[in-house]
């Protein structure tokens, strides 16, 4: 009967008001519990790793842990015998009890997958720093290591020093990539810059993953038109974080000097075209296959539009699942082989008869 009672004119507001308050707390509330779980997984793995150190501990006294462990708490997971070999590891790679401070603000779970794919300190504590500060899942973290972020970013060719100003040069030279990871796409070698783009639109969650976060897709052969003529984009992105447009030219070849001056061109057109008194100065991506150090840098030394040039890697053959599926080369080969013999055979054997009196 509650729903028939008149409301107050104040009440919708006071709902949402509450509502939004009480979702609040709620994340307060894990994230409290999250970083308390992980100090206790982090003081159970120094006591273990001591002990291991000072007593000999082995493999059966930690076995004989877990157990006890889940008898005094039945239903509460975390201490199983792998999770205890966690928390040691956890407690060895994390020693300083300030960087514990940044850890405990990821999960569990993202702490498995530094530890299992990454033996470096220096690029664990990486790839740390990274996803707390870009708000990384679990996967989002594990495909970011298995493509080699860290190597990658930041690596591009750029201007940037000189054409953007000093508060966003240095961010900007971190967000380009180089080579970009375009593994996600089977391209064959005499792909065309048009097949790039439609097999990067086909997996546009996949190249926004790539590209990194803050960035929103604009379109594809944008057009601009100047002078009465048309000219199209390649690919356009807005990065919500610098306020500013990103164009994007794909060349599947080596870099040309020629590329560039097309690209500073567009980049002029966009800002007089569709920058707004709130956008930063339009930013221009060249990726090609492959670039020439030199040759890029004489030609950016003169362009005065902001222009990085990065190079990308794509699957060159069927992906592992579909191999077995279809022959190889090797196999076609034999079966060619194979009909010519048979071929021949039946030619002489035709010949015979025709030589044979009637």
């Amino acid at each position: 009967m509650a729903e028939l009672i008149p409301l107050p004119s104040g009440y919708p507001a006071l709902l949402e008001e509450l509502k939004t308050r009480i979702r609040a707390a709620q994340l307060r509330a894990a994230l409290t519990l999250n970083q308390e779980t992980i100090r206790l997984y982090w003081s159970i793995g120094q006591d273990l790793s001591s002990r291991f150190a000072a007593e000999g501990w082995g493999t059966k006294v930690v076995d004989r842990l877990a157990k006890d462990l889940g008898t005094e708490f039945p239903g509460v997971e975390g201490f199983s015998l792998r999770n205890l070999r966690y928390m040691r590891s956890f407690a060895e790679a994390w020693p300083d009890p300030q960087i514990l401070q940044q850890a405990a603000k990821l999960p569990w779970g993202h702490h498995m997958v530094l530890l299992d794919r990454l033996k470096d300190g220096q690029s664990r504590e990486w790839y740390l720093r990274a996803s707390i500060e870009h708000g990384w899942s679990r996967n989002v973290l594990t495909h970011h290591i298995s493509t080699g972020l860290q190597e990658r970013e930041g690596k591009a060719l750029t201007n940037f020093s000189r054409t953007l100003p000093a508060e966003d040069s240095d961010l900007t030279q971190q967000i380009l990539k180089d080579p970009y990871s375009f593994e996600f796409l089977t391209l064959s070698s005499s792909a065309k810059e048009r097949e790039l783009e439609r097999g990067l639109l086909k997996h546009l969650r996949d190249l926004l993953l790539e590209l990194g976060r803050g960035f929103a897709f604009v379109g594809s052969q944008v057009q601009l038109e100047v002078d009465g003529q048309a000219y199209f984009i390649d690919l356009l992105f807005y990065h919500l974080r610098l306020h500013c447009y990103f164009v994007i030219e794909l060349k599947n070849g080596a870099f040309k000097p020629e590329y560039a001056g097309k690209l500073s061109f567009y980049l002029s057109a966009v800002d007089a075209t569709m920058r707004t008194s709130v956008d930063g100065p339009s930013i221009g991506v060249l990726i090609c296959e492959s670039r020439s150090g030199p040759t890029v840098e004489y030609t950016l030394q003169n362009i005065n539009r902001p222009i990085g040039v990065s190079t990308y890697r794509a699957t060159r053959e069927l992906p592992e699942p579909l191999q077995s599926e279809v022959p190889s080369i090797e196999d076609l080969q034999e079966v060619v082989e194979k009909l010519r013999k048979e071929l021949n055979e039946t030619r002489q054997a035709q010949e015979i008869d025709t030589e044979e009196p009637r």
